[in-house]
């Protein structure tokens, strides 16, 4: 779901001062390398007359300008700390290098910085379509009148003037560009390219405050990215070479949340596919989330017991809490509590970290994203859905459980008397519809294959059978 930094946390490194007179200033470029995927970090240091100040910028998670709460630079050895991600960086400068590690919340990993940018491994992405491609491709751009932020995309026709039936990607959660690039993946690019392959147009954007459109991602709630999403469809309909009647949304995960808000008040949409998509209220999805990854990377009956009550407490503030300050306070003082009962939660933590990552914690929680999330049931708007839905699942999604979220949606459709509902459960396939062994998230940068054919033919095949 939301994506954050993995946490990771310090072991400190002994090495031999180097030149004291050196500079830190300037972008010092890095690479985390985590379940054998890179993860790109690019520090911005600069000297003000109050001293070292900077911003970190993490590409490969669309995360740019995050500021450094505290740098300081004495005898060749740099230390750096981010408060609202609870973590720190410790390395020793050497010429152009700094050998180090990154630190965040009980993980650690090494890290070290250079002048030059980072060459990301190439990973093995055999779906990946290659230029030339066989269709109309144009770049665009539209605007969001009621947030007043605008969204830049990708629109692939098969062919330039005729009129054909498009689809609008909607991302998962987390700020996402217009391929859904996610671990080395891009879902959405081999999904555009699939579908308009075989007939189906295709537009796709980068989220707000990604890639190449404006606004601001971070105080933006569910119902605010529902927004840009119809911005995108009240953009297909001022276009020529777009049949108006057979407009569609495809939702994967949150985008599962956002197309049935969107579809329930704009006739424009003539059906729309759920991907993952959510029919539970965000807290019972979160719950079962913690247990199904829990499970999934070997922990015991007892611990995941432990930790969906402890979750669960904290949800339940969130739940009944109308007051942000309160919530921070309350959120606080619970996992304090929390953490004193169960030391196993956080072993070899020092106070500071534990510290650290309590004020992560209640950051992340009373976040507008979250507390939106946590509260939303999706049921009643299902329940408006006059249109044709159809809802996939992958049978070993750890991130929204197939089988509790496909029985809510279908019984909001009974309770709508809507018989336009086709849902299907695919056998082995995870949250990002790989074929996978566990369906953990540990696993999606290890697969080689990024979305299933079977789901994509899956979609292909029922969107033809909707065209009027």
């Amino acid at each position: 779901m939301k994506k954050t930094f993995l946490l990771l946390t310090l072991l400190l490194l002994t090495v031999q001062n180097q030149i004291f007179s050196q500079s830190i200033e300037g972008d010092w470029n890095g690479a985390l390398n985590i379940s054998g995927v890179q993860l790109r970090l690019i520090f911005h240091i600069e000297q003000t007359e109050n001293g070292l100040k900077g911003t970190m910028d993490s590409p490969d998670q669309g995360a740019k300008g995050l500021p450094v709460s505290t740098i300081s630079f004495k005898n060749s050895i740099l230390m750096l700390s981010m408060k609202q991600i609870g973590m720190e960086y410790q390395g020793t400068l050497s010429g152009d290098s700094i050998i180090g590690k990154f630190t965040q919340m009980g993980a650690k990993l090494p890290l070290n910085l250079y002048r030059k940018a980072i060459e990301i491994t190439t990973l093995i992405r055999s779906q990946e379509p290659k230029k030339p491609y066989n269709y109309y491709v144009e770049e665009v751009t539209f605007k969001n009148t009621k947030d007043g932020n605008t969204l830049a995309g990708t629109l692939t026709l098969p062919n330039k003037t005729e009129k054909t039936p498009v689809v609008v990607l909607i991302s998962g959660s987390g700020a996402q560009n217009r391929d859904e690039e996610l671990m080395g993946h891009k879902p959405f690019l081999v999904i555009a390219d699939y579908l308009t392959s075989n007939g189906i147009g295709v537009l796709r954007f980068d989220d707000r405050g990604t890639g190449s459109s404006t606004g601001d991602y971070n105080p933006a709630t569910t119902a605010d990215l529902a927004n840009d999403a119809e911005a995108a469809v009240a953009y297909l309909m001022t276009r020529n070479q777009v049949d108006k009647k057979n407009i569609g949304l495809i939702g994967h995960s949150e985008g599962g949340i956002i197309a049935p808000m969107v579809a329930a008040k704009n006739k424009n949409v003539a059906f729309i596919i759920l991907l993952a998509g959510p029919g539970l209220r965000g807290d019972k999805i979160l719950g079962l989330q913690t247990v199904a990854v829990a499970k999934a990377n070997g922990a015991s009956d007892e611990l995941v017991e432990r930790m969906l009550k402890f979750n669960k407490g904290s949800y339940e503030l969130v739940l009944n809490s109308n007051d942000k300050e309160k919530l921070k306070t309350d959120l606080e003082n619970y996992l304090q509590k929390a953490f004193k009962e169960n030391p196993n939660f956080a072993p070899g933590l020092s106070t500071e970290q534990l510290n650290s990552y309590i004020y992560t914690t209640v950051a992340q929680m009373t976040s507008p994203w979250m507390k939106y999330y946590i509260k939303y049931d999706p049921y009643t708007t299902l329940t408006k859905l006059k249109i044709p839905v159809l809802a996939l699942n992958g049978a070993k999604d750890t991130q929204v459980a197939p089988k509790e979220n496909l029985n809510a949606i279908r019984k909001a459709f009974d309770e709508s008397g809507n018989k336009k509902l086709t849902t299907i459960e695919l056998p082995n396939l995870n949250h990002l519809f790989q074929e996978s062994t566990t369906g953990s998230p540990t696993e999606y940068p290890k697969i080689e294959q990024t979305f299933s054919p079977i789901a994509l033919e899956q979609m292909n095949s029922w969107i033809h059978k909707q065209l009027k």
